[in-house]
């Protein structure tokens, strides 16, 4: 082969693998993109492996061919290209053509002719060729100077490689593919030649269609099996069988409005790929854009980490992130966001002028200090980053304080870098006693990113910080809280389209990681002073749109912000456990978990790993024959645990395997850890509460997630007896109740809803009685269960097959409740309705107070994902009310207890937040006036057409006091 040969890529042909072989991956906007990406890849491969090579992405054009003029069944059985593929086809070929590729598209003729007619052009002018396909169509191309490279197996096949492939040289393969025939293309073949008789065929006879057809009694004096009444099938199927050799005959003299020497590679268009990957979210490759990387040659960012060849067509490149960290620093990975363009209007601040300009410098002298507090001191505004050793605010020690004032300019503080030869800094006490009267300046807004982990560590100093607070991440989560992630790194590549310096540039990773401490300042001063000068950009950029949009600046400014010292508080008072009764626990759930694995195995017939989906698979659905509810991309039948679900209804073993992975869960994310988490200075255990990961604006929790305890199994429950009170004090939890059905009879004005809650009547007996056509004083406790399931079902969507599998009735029984219910309540069927129209129309649906969640695939042409989007714009606004509602509580609540009238009062503080309900640790002697209280203020959290009920209990501990 010559050095640089020329490299004819079949584009319709990975166009349809990477659909089909990939996992769906789509934008945050719903727009499909997964097989771009595995196609781009794959190209980006190719060019590094020909890298002076001409090239050419060969695709099918739209509209008939000459072979349906042919044959018109031809591909008439073939179903139409999916919408979730047909969307990716005019952006595939927008990169083509921006990487600088010659796209070929010629109308009456398929991809494989125009390749066929490149390839003879090179024969015949003495050119070497290597065709990029997955197509075994190809393999009659092959010849000394045309070699088929298929990527996705890393496959090479020459004259030599088709022989030893298909048992036949590539002279064969048409009469090989007419011989079979092709039920995907509709080639009819000879009926009953499969590949084993066409092989014997052509092997045998030693020759093609003419060579068989010139001594059909020969055929009989083969080998293989049925040889001797093949002869009569081929003669009645002479001319099924010759039209199928033309059907599989690649054109080879297509008319082309170019020739090999039109093929070169131009220089990639980086404008357009920018604006296109900006619009598929393809992160790593915009990465490598704005670095002024070479997009062509450089391999694909996680292919360099994690060691995939340059030859793999889709690598590990396209795994969704699942990291939800929120946000401090740059630790976490950043998901895939678009690079939004500043909306029309927008008050945009200068540009962050190229890195090499900006003024950067670490403070190591008093003087300089000095003079940079006395600038601080007299501004409106303060953008500060504390640096430290740990992400856990209950551990991390301040290394160092990034600061800005304008945008191209900080200045990096070291106090506690200990590497050896370390620079002489200036000492840490000294400079936090400087900044605490800055940092409790009620006239200096405080900029941060991910304020909360900075007010927590500077309180384990003794420093509070005031006034009013502005965090970026907080902007950019009631912006639009699903279009992206929210940590710095990902909104810097979204809003401003800069690639910052990540923490691994200049720490390493895995065990070898280094702490802050160790950085050389060299290092650490530009990483520490890029912080605060893209959080200071972020936050001039974002807030401007926020204030446009509907209520949104109220939202972040009534509820975000100032829940932003309280979750502080919450965080650092911990709660107390009792490890013993979790070691308990653990033992007992120990023993279950091997009871129900004695079980599972003798309901197999054999021992297997539970937690293996492979062993799990063979016995459920190969031994035991079970039905296959689903599929993983790979074509495997699925045991993901909402199929279990769906089994265990019907079968034991899929029943077992659920209650199985519910105890080793427990047992592993509860029991197990639970104890590993407490504080060794504390004695208690301290969550991390996060503002900015769900999209409703509810708050979630992790190390530990306390948003995720069971509370439907006994073993659940037994968990929450772990968390006490300290001696003299007793738990009191407050409990929003029916807080989403009392806001979907706010939202809805449904009389007959409205009047149930008026009235304090029991919400599920009313429904029951208006459903079941009965007084609410005969309503059964099987109604009323039945009628709990359509009220929190319909709040979430609930079909009409959904309901009937959770009652355990009839899909059409379930069918006619519903109908009962939304005849007896009009209002909510009108809502439901209402809200679908306007989500579709606007895009958004919006809480009671102004909080707004996007619905990007409430448009989108698949039905199933319309669906779900629909379901989420009806449940959204009472999901995200409630989280708004318990926000303004604990605001107020912490407010009450901090001040005269609750702090002289009660000996009090709030512990937890999980979900409808507040936790509290409060004094024995006090415990009665202030359940009184608190559940008064709770309930005036909001004014709605319906009262709030708190339900509040106490107890030794959390289950107690439920």
């Amino acid at each position: 082969m010559a050095a640089t040969p020329i490299v004819l890529v079949d584009g319709s042909s990975y166009l349809y693998r990477a659909f089909h072989a990939l996992p769906p991956l789509t934008t945050s906007k719903g727009l499909p993109t997964g097989a771009v990406k595995g196609v781009i890849n794959m190209l980006k491969s190719l060019i590094r492996q020909y890298p002076d090579s001409p090239m050419a992405v060969v695709f099918d054009a739209k509209g008939k061919t000459f072979r349906d003029d042919m044959y018109p069944e031809y591909k008439a059985q073939r179903p139409p290209m999916p919408d979730d593929l047909r969307l990716q086809v005019e952006p595939l070929h927008a990169c083509v053509r921006a990487l600088g590729l010659p796209l070929l598209c010629v109308e009456g003729v398929e991809a494989d002719d125009v390749i066929g007619t490149l390839a003879r052009m090179a024969t015949e002018a003495g050119r070497d060729a290597v065709i990029s396909t997955g197509d075994k169509d190809m393999a009659q191309l092959v010849n000394e100077h045309i070699t088929l490279v298929n990527t996705m197996k890393n496959e090479t096949l020459d004259v030599d490689g088709v022989t030893e492939k298909f048992g036949i040289p590539p002279n064969l393969i048409i009469d090989f593919l007419a011989l079979m025939g092709d039920k995907v293309d509709n080639i009819p073949g000879v009926p009953g030649v499969g590949e084993k008789t066409a092989l014997g065929l052509l092997q045998g006879m030693e020759g093609g269609l003419d060579t068989i057809y010139g001594d059909l009694d020969r055929i009989k004096t083969l080998s293989f099996r049925g040889a001797k009444t093949l002869a009569k099938k081929m003669e009645a199927h002479r001319e099924d069988a010759y039209l199928s050799y033309r059907l599989a005959t690649i054109k080879l003299d297509c008319e082309l409005e170019y020739g090999l020497d039109d093929l070169a590679i131009a220089a990639p268009d980086t404008a357009a790929l920018v604006e296109l990957y900006k619009e598929m979210e393809f992160r790593a490759w915009l990465k490598e854009l704005l670095e002024g990387g070479d997009m062509a040659a450089t391999p694909h960012a996680d292919e360099k980490d994690s060691g995939v060849a340059g030859s793999d067509l889709f690598g590990d490149s396209i795994a969704p992130v699942a990291d939800k960290a929120s946000g401090k620093g740059k630790t976490a990975a950043a998901p895939t966001p678009d690079l939004e363009a500043a909306e029309e209007g927008d008050e945009m601040p200068d540009a962050l002028p190229p890195r090499e300009e900006r003024n950067y410098r670490a403070i190591t002298e008093q003087a300089e200090l000095d003079a940079w507090l006395e600038r601080v001191r007299n501004a409106t505004s303060l953008c500060f980053d504390l640096e430290t050793t740990s992400l856990n605010y209950m551990e991390a020690e301040i290394v160092g304080i990034g600061m800005a004032l304008e945008v191209g300019e900080a200045v990096y503080i070291p106090v506690a870098h200990s590497y050896l030869d370390a620079p002489a800094q200036l000492e840490r006490q000294a400079v936090l006693e400087a900044l605490t009267p800055i940092l409790a300046d009620t006239a200096i807004t405080k900029i941060g990113q991910n304020l909360k982990y900075d007010i927590e560590v500077l309180a384990r100093y003794d420093i509070a910080v005031a006034g009013p607070l502005a965090d970026t991440m907080l902007m950019s989560y009631v912006l639009n809280s699903t279009a992206t992630r929210h940590d710095m790194d990902s909104l810097a590549l979204k809003y401003l389209g800069e690639s910052t310096i990540s923490f691994t540039d200049i720490a390493g990773k895995g065990a070898k990681q280094l702490t802050f401490d160790q950085i050389a300042l060299e290092e650490a001063m530009p990483y520490a002073c890029e912080d605060v000068d893209i959080t200071l950009r972020l936050a001039a950029l974002l807030m401007p749109r926020i204030e446009k949009l509907g209520r949104l600046d109220e939202v972040l400014r009534q509820f975000e912000y100032p829940l932003i010292p309280v979750l502080a508080r919450i965080e650092r008072n911990g709660v107390a456990i009792d490890p013993e009764r979790l070691h308990v626990q653990t033992r007992e759930l120990t023993e279950q978990i091997h009871d129900i694995e004695k079980q599972a195995f003798e309901l197999a017939g054999r021992e297997f790993n539970l937690s293996s989906p492979k062993q799990l698979g063979e016995i459920l659905f190969e031994e035991q024959k079970l039905p296959v509810k689903k599929k993983t991309p790979k074509g495997a039948p699925s045991t993901a645990e909402a199929v279990l679900e769906e089994l265990a209804l019907d079968y034991p073993l899929p029943k077992l395997i659920m209650r199985h992975r519910g105890m080793t869960k427990l047992k592993s994310t509860y029991t197990d850890k639970l104890p590993q988490l407490v504080n060794p200075t504390t004695r208690r255990l301290h969550t991390s509460y996060h503002q900015a990961v769900t999209a409703t604006g509810r708050l979630s929790s992790s190390d530990p997630n306390l948003q995720n305890i069971p509370v439907r199994s006994d073993e659940g429950r037994r968990i929450r007896q772990a968390f006490i009170a300290r001696p003299g004090y007793r738990i009191v939890a407050a409990d929003y109740s029916q807080i989403e059905l009392r806001i979907m009879a706010h939202l809805s004005g449904d009389k007959g809803l409205l009047s149930a809650f008026a009235d304090n009547r029991d919400v599920h007996a009313a429904t029951a009685a208006e459903v079941f056509g009965t007084e609410e004083s005969r309503v059964s406790s099987d109604q009323r269960r039945s009628a709990k399931a359509i009220n929190f079902g319909l709040i979430y969507g609930m079909s009409a097959w959904g309901l009937s599998r959770q009652l355990d009735i009839e899909p059409g029984q379930a069918k006619t409740y519903i109908e009962r219910y939304f005849e007896r309540y009009p209002g909510v069927a009108t809502y439901m309705e209402d809200t679908r129209q306007l989500a579709a129309e606007q895009g958004y649906v919006e809480t009671i107070f102004g909080r707004r969640l996007y619905l990007p695939e409430i448009g989108s042409r698949n039905h199933a994902r319309r669906s779900a989007a629909e379901r989420t714009a009806i449940n959204a606004p009472m999901q995200g009310s409630a989280a708004d509602i318990i926000k303004r509580a604990m605001i107020d609540v912490d407010a009450w207890l901090a001040g005269s009238d609750g702090a002289d009062r009660y000996d009090a503080m709030m512990v937890m937040q999980v979900h409808d309900e507040l936790v509290f640790e409060v004094a024995e002697a006090q415990v009665e006036d202030f359940m009184k209280d608190v559940a008064q203020r709770m309930q005036n959290a909001a004014s709605l057409d319906v009262p709030l009920l708190v339900e509040v209990e106490q107890g030794d501990n959390w289950e107690e006091a439920h």
